[in-house]
């Protein structure tokens, strides 16, 4: 049975569709959400074989205009060469505002085609088709999309709702084992600042989740959309409540980054999890434990503070001074109480001293 969340958008929602074999469905779901003269799919050229190609049939042999675009895959990928690229060939082959773009892929994918779509003819329609976990339950939703720059992630983009979330749980059995446990980490996150049920069901279904069973993805899947959805929905711009989705990701970006992203996105995430809890418990802000409450959840996954590389703060610092959360050049962190309550005492995010960080990025140093 397919599973429909109504997203919040500014004047309008947007439905995100969870179910086993909806990918086979995808030309009735655009003629219902998407309808569109022509249509572009925009993928990666690993993705692009296994799941673009089968949608680029289904749509011809629906009658539908379109054609396929590909890039090469990897985080280095998603720049704003790729973007210029991407968007000449569409101008070169004639597409106008009566454009749909299909991204089918990951969270690469889905941030450089929806910029495409952002910026194209200042903006044409788009549907998101998502094919990892850490898409499905993360970048797919919000409507935010975007590039990298040499100054760190995301610094360019917009914010451009899709017509459409298209997840089928059925397409995670080809995606290799550390994309799962690394896509994952965006769960543990939701239920670790919104839900600590959700969070313990996490963990109680890690086998069922890690080996990607339909049916327990599409209740995790679910279950992060709704609880993203619904912040979403409250503050689709970003302006107060929804900087509880950054937990883990001011310190995270900034290891991924200062790696030279040789960190995955999930493990540099997971690492900012812990690391911002233990930042919280020391300015007595969060509950004693709840580091490692996380530690040790995180570690199910393959994914504890050992696997995080040594790295030099002073680097790892460097990259937070350009993080786009930071204010008035300060870097701003969303602090825990506990797992499933965010601490909101100054705005659901708060400046923390830089010698306690500096500290606390040291010591994991150390410790490996």
């Amino acid at each position: 049975m397919t599973i429909k969340i109504d997203i919040g958008a500014p004047g309008e929602s947007y439905p995100a569709l969870i179910g086993a074999g909806l990918l086979e469905q995808l030309p009735v779901i655009l003629d219902e959400y998407a309808p569109a003269y022509r249509y572009a799919v925009i993928s990666d050229d690993r993705i692009g074989p296994l799941y673009a190609k089968a949608v680029l049939e289904q749509c011809r042999s629906s009658g539908k205009k379109v054609q396929l675009y590909s890039f090469a895959a990897g985080e280095a990928s998603k720049i704003r060469k790729n973007w210029s690229k991407l968007t000449d060939g569409l101008l070169d082959a004639g597409y106008g505002r009566d454009t749909c773009i299909i991204a089918v892929g990951g969270g690469v994918t889905g941030d450089l085609a929806g910029f495409v779509a952002a910026t194209f003819l200042r903006g044409v329609s788009l549907v998101q088709v998502p094919t990892t976990y850490l898409a499905m339950i993360d970048a797919a939703i919000g409507g935010k999309v975007g590039v990298d720059t040499r100054a760190g992630k995301n610094l360019v983009g917009a914010f451009h709702p899709p017509k459409c979330v298209i997840a089928d749980p059925n397409v995670l059995a080809t995606l290799p084992d550390d994309e799962r446990s690394a896509g994952l980490v965006e769960a543990f996150k939701h239920g670790a600042i919104l839900d600590a049920e959700y969070y313990d069901d996490l963990r109680a279904d890690m086998d069922l989740l890690l080996s990607a069973d339909p049916e327990a993805a599409k209740v995790a899947v679910a279950g992060s959309i709704r609880l993203k959805g619904e912040v979403v929905t409250q503050d689709e711009l970003e302006n107060g409540y929804r900087q509880i989705l950054n937990f883990g990701h001011t310190l995270g970006h900034a290891l991924e980054a200062a790696s030279g992203y040789s960190l995955s996105h999930g493990a540099a995430v997971a690492a900012g999890m812990v690391m911002e809890a233990e930042l919280g418990e020391r300015l007595e802000v969060t509950e004693s434990g709840t580091s490692k409450a996380l530690s040790s959840g995180l570690e199910g996954l393959g994914l504890g503070l050992e696997t995080i590389p040594q790295l030099d703060p002073e680097v790892v610092m460097s990259f937070l001074s350009s993080d786009k959360k930071t204010r008035l050049g300060r870097s701003r962190y969303v602090l825990l109480r506990r797992i499933g309550e965010v601490e909101d005492a100054e705005g659901w995010s708060q400046e923390v001293p830089e010698p306690l960080v500096r500290e606390i990025i040291g010591s994991r140093r150390e410790n490996n």
